[in-house]
This record gives C-alpha cells, sequence and structure tokens, in this order.
C-alpha cells in the first residue's frame, strides 16, 4: 500500500475492519429507509489507493456505499496541500469527477440542489456533493467562487489547519482570525449561496465568520472542545454560534474524539449527545471524514499510516492529536454497517427516531435548503 494523494491529504478513515471485535450494534428497521448524508467523506478503496482527490467508482465501493443506506455525501476534491498548483489541481478534479458521475449515471448523481438530495433518494442512486477543504484555489481573486460554482462546488471550507490568505486554521498559532479577503470571500460565497464550511478553522477564524455571513454556515465535520480539548474541535462559542444562525454541525468519526486518539462509537455518541445539548437537535448531523469501503490488509495499512502522520507533520499540515498509533477512524463504527450501528447506539440512549433521522441526515438536508434552496 503506497502514500498517495488522497490518503496524504485525507487518510483512511474507514480503515478500521480487519481489527477484531464484536458485530456492531444493529438498529431497529426504520418504516422506511432513511436519508443519510455525511456531511463531509468519501468513495474511495483504501486497497486501491489512486493519486488524485476525485471519487473511486469500483463495483466494490458503489456496492459497499449503496449497502451502507448512504444517500448523499460531501466529497472533498481539488487542491488541500502540497506542491500542485491550488487552482489548476481544482479545476483538473472537477471535471474528473464530472467524467465519473457522466460514467455512472445510473449509481451517483452530482448534488446542484437540495432537490437532488431527495432525488438521489428516491432513485437509490448515490449523491455527490462536490467540496472544498481549503481556498488556496482562489490566489487573491475573490471572483474565482463564482467559477466553481458554476462548476458545481457547493461547499467550501476556508482554510485546512494552518493559515491560509482567507484566515488562519485551527493550528495556526495567532488565532487571528478572517483576513480582509476572507471577509470579501465569504460576502462572495453568500452571493452565489455555496456553504460557507468552518471545519478546520481557528476560532477567531470561525467566529467572524458566523457573523458576518448573510447566510447560515457549517462546521461540516469537527467534534465538542468541551468533550475533548484538541485544537480541531470547536468550542461551545463556536457550535452555538453556527446553531443560532440557523447552520450545521457535524460530528467525526476521527482520533481527536478521545485526548487518548483511541476514539469509539461511545466517543461519537458523547460528542453528539453534547452538540445536541449546546445547537439544539435540529443543527446536529455526522461528517465521518470517511468511506464505508473497508480495508482488507491492515498490517499493511499501518505501515502507510506511519508515512502518511510523518509525512502530514513534515508539510505543516496535521493536528494535535495525530500520531502514528491513532487510526483516522473509530473501530466499531466502520463499513457498510456503520450508520445503523450508531443508529442502535442512540436508540439504546433513548433517542427517539425522529431525533435520530434528523441527526443522520434531515438537518443538513434542511441546512442544504436554506443555502442552495429547495
Amino acid at each position: 500500500m503506497t502514500l498517495d494523494r488522497r490518503t496524504f491529504l485525507a487518510g483512511a478513515a474507514c480503515a478500521a475492519a480487519a481489527i477484531p471485535l464484536s458485530l456492531p450494534l444493529r438498529a431497529a428497521a426504520p418504516a422506511k429507509p432513511r436519508i443519510v448524508v455525511n456531511a463531509l467523506g468519501g468513495l474511495g478503496d483504501p486497497n486501491a489507493p489512486a493519486d488524485a482527490m476525485v471519487p473511486q467508482l469500483t463495483p466494490r465501493v458503489l456496492a459497499e456505499a449503496r449497502a451502507s443506506g448512504l444517500t448523499a455525501v460531501n466529497v472533498t476534491l481539488g487542491y488541500v496541500a502540497g506542491p500542485e498548483d491550488p487552482f489548476e489541481a481544482s479545476v483538473r478534479d472537477v471535471a474528473a469527477t464530472d467524467a465519473l458521475v457522466r460514467a455512472h449515471a445510473t449509481d451517483v448523481l452530482k448534488v446542484l440542489s437540495a432537490a437532488d438530495i431527495r432525488r438521489a433518494h428516491a432513485d437509490g442512486r448515490i449523491g455527490l456533493i462536490y467540496g472544498f477543504q481549503n481556498g488556496a484555489m482562489l490566489g487573491d481573486d475573490a471572483s474565482r467562487v463564482d467559477i466553481f460554482s458554476d462548476l458545481g462546488v457547493r461547499v467550501f471550507q476556508l482554510t485546512y489547519n494552518p493559515a491560509n490568505q482567507l484566515g488562519d486554521g485551527a493550528m495556526a498559532p495567532g488565532n487571528r482570525g478572517l483576513s480582509p479577503f476572507g471577509r470579501e470571500v465569504v460576502a462572495r460565497l453568500n452571493q452565489r449561496r455555496v456553504m460557507v464550511d468552518l471545519s478546520h478553522s481557528g476560532e477567531r477564524t470561525c467566529l467572524e465568520a458566523t457573523r458576518l455571513s448573510t447566510a447560515p454556515v457549517s462546521i461540516n465535520h469537527t467534534g465538542c472542545r468541551a468533550v475533548t480539548d484538541l485544537p480541531r474541535n470547536k468550542t461551545d462559542a463556536e457550535l452555538r454560534a453556527v446553531a443560532e444562525r440557523g447552520g450545521f454541525v457535524g460530528i467525526y468519526f476521527m482520533p481527536f474524539l478521545d485526548i487518548s486518539g483511541h476514539a469509539r462509537a461511545e466517543h461519537v455518541v458523547a460528542h453528539l449527545e453534547h452538540a445536541v445539548k449546546v445547537c439544539g437537535e435540529e443543527h446536529v448531523g455526522i461528517g465521518t471524514d470517511g468511506t464505508v469501503t473497508q480495508v482488507d490488509d491492515l498490517a499493511a495499512y499501518r505501515e502507510a499510516l506511519a508515512r502518511e502522520v510523518a509525512a502530514r507533520q513534515a508539510a505543516g499540515i496535521s493536528a494535535a492529536g495525530e500520531r502514528a498509533d491513532t487510526y483516522p477512524f473509530v473501530p466499531d463504527l466502520r463499513g457498510p454497517e456503520q450508520f445503523r450501528a450508531l443508529a442502535a447506539r442512540l436508540q439504546a440512549r433513548g433517542w427517539p427516531e425522529s431525533r435520530i433521522d434528523r441527526v443522520l441526515g434531515l438537518n443538513f438536508l434542511r441546512y442544504a435548503e436554506s443555502v442552495w434552496g429547495a
């Protein structure tokens, strides 16, 4: 298993299938299939790395995604970090993904509106929401927002972990907030009805963008810092501000959910429950930061993971809490059963079905309607 651009930037977040575990809890079958939206994830096969930030729509990937009940997923395209030209890499990835969508039109569809998520659910297809995780591809030209909006990008994360020309990320030491250019970009994203995603942002960047945005904003993949005090998790002030303005918060399945770095399903539930307490149950969902395809050779994966973490640290894009011994996944929420297993745990905690439906997909759909339109 070799280190590739997808692995280097995003991690193989569903890699735990080879870990010997008891079978996950299964949720009672709902009356009808749920709408399940992963606010940040992917369609990929960690057993067959590819040197691109585009989906891998192999028969196995599609079959396992379909078996999971996934309705739609925000897939990261374009530049996140590295030596490539950010603008060129981003345009190339969007074009390559468009070609894949055309070639697999019976399996997937490109999501441009909230109605497309509902259509994917009705058709039994998987909706692909095009998203970015860094604003570097804009250079110093906010009008590039229009280019990417016209190309179908619907989610725009302002920063990755370091600072960029828009503002400070979660690992930037200054916590300086948005730059003047960042404020211009937020206004442009509002004009074009593109989601402003504040995952990976520093606290001041998040709070300032939330305040300045004329549309609701999101934190598509995060944890709660009040539960686990790590920089990639959001403070209650950030969570509350996003929710009070009608936004959305997605909880990830990542090591940052526990201070040990070895997060389990119980930690996902704890962060979801805290987020619901702070934000209200209408504003919380999931953004796993992973796929549903399983790793076949965990030993090879461990070797690749050690190289990945070292490379991320050398490049200055890693976050506090990432180590060679911390998997970028939750072992007992993995593979095609992960969403049903989470639902079962929430049922066991006494959650009503209406709240589970909201968290697994309907809250993101509501948020999408408020930004993109119905």
